[in-house]
């Protein structure tokens, strides 16, 4: 008899069923026992998408009814853009670990012949304020939607220009698009918010030790260091603050102090703690 399927919670959009697929791929490679299921669910900011992102906070507002998942056991895993999560979580819930990270960049795209564009939609407020001192000529609005709704939206002229993170845009199969053309900003410009490009894996603590070790040590190692220098701030995704750790160089932007970066290796979890306070009594954040 075939053993009972391991369900793992996700959102429904194209994306987040993509992300999934993508974990199920590698659990089966390293699990090939193992049995692994799709278990879609509705969110409200998915269901409503005439909310504001940034009025509603956006702290936990794409993670909530993944995370009541598992709590209720309807699902053992759950799967989340690392970048949408909470510095906190629901009680007894941990991170597993992280498929390795993608391409983090983020990418402005405009109409064709129009790199300046005068209105940029984006809910970010770390998009805003950095994209903001490349683009000083542009006005912001807002588009909800997936991606390829946002692309839609663009070139039918609800806005000029969107921001999307290039890992969506790969993941997606995403190389161009009608009408579009599509701009990489280097990290140094346009810092990640803490965690982008990582597809994060959420279980219950109690079954941690069947799944930690699974996963991408490099990746695990960046997005806690990220993470926690988050958290250190009192921060969410709501917050206009960038920070990406890539090959022994941490990128760093904050409204008080802009952009800035400092190199440094670290090789276990505990390297953290150490780092960040050095970074803080540096900047004086």
């Amino acid at each position: 008899m075939a053993p009972s399927p391991t369900l793992i919670a996700t959102r429904k959009s194209p994306l987040a069923l993509k992300q999934t697929e993508m974990v199920r791929a590698w659990l089966a490679e390293k699990l090939p026992d193992a049995c692994f299921e799709d278990l879609p669910l509705s969110t409200k900011v998915d269901e409503r998408l005439s909310w504001s992102l940034e009025k509603r906070g956006g702290i936990g507002l794409f993670t909530k009814e993944l995370e009541d998942a598992l709590l209720e056991n309807r699902a053992t895993l759950a799967v989340h853009s690392a970048k949408d999560m909470p510095t906190s979580f629901q009680q007894d819930l941990v991170i597993a670990g992280y498929l390795p990270r993608a391409r983090a960049n983020d990418v402005l795209v405009h109409k064709t012949g129009n790199p300046l564009p005068q209105s940029i939609a984006s809910s970010s407020p770390r998009r805003r304020a950095q994209v903001g001192l490349l683009q000083p000529q542009a006005e912001w609005t807002t588009i909800r939607g997936n991606v390829a709704t946002r692309l839609r939206k663009i070139v039918e002229g609800e806005a000029e220009a969107t921001l999307l993170a290039a890992a969506g845009l790969d993941r997606l199969g995403i190389e161009g698009h009608e009408g579009l053309e599509f701009m990489e900003l280097p990290i140094e410009e346009v810092v990640p918010a803490p965690g982008q490009a990582a597809v994060a894996i959420q279980c219950r603590e109690s079954e941690l030790s069947k799944y930690e070790h699974l996963f991408c040590e490099q990746t695990k190692l960046a997005v806690s260091l990220e993470r926690a220098f988050l958290r250190k701030l009192g921060g969410g995704c709501q917050t206009p603050v960038g920070a990406h750790y890539a090959g022994g160089s941490f990128y760093i932007f904050h409204p008080e102090i802009g952009h800035t970066s400092f190199e440094f290796e670290i090789e276990t979890l505990s390297d953290i703690d150490g780092v960040l306070s050095a970074i803080f009594s540096d900047l004086k954040l």
